[in-house]
């Protein structure tokens, strides 16, 4: 896994794992997920990750990425 934050357009990546880039699954408007050739996911982008993060509640957050 590799996080990166891109300050100048308050934008964070995580990337779980590489692999071919086929599409991008919007889950909010500010958070999408891509995913490979094969379904997998890539990463994910937090759009205006300052305000997003603050957002999470750590007790629970579940994404469901069946179908992805």
């Amino acid at each position: 896994m590799k996080i990166t934050y891109d300050k100048k357009i308050d934008a964070m990546y995580i990337k779980l794992r590489t692999g071919r880039y086929d599409h991008s699954k919007k889950v909010t408007d500010d958070i999408l997920i891509d995913i490979s050739k094969k379904g997998e996911v890539l990463g994910l982008e937090i759009l205006e990750a300052s305000k997003n993060i603050g957002k999470v509640k750590r007790e629970k957050v579940a994404i469901d990425f069946a179908g992805a």
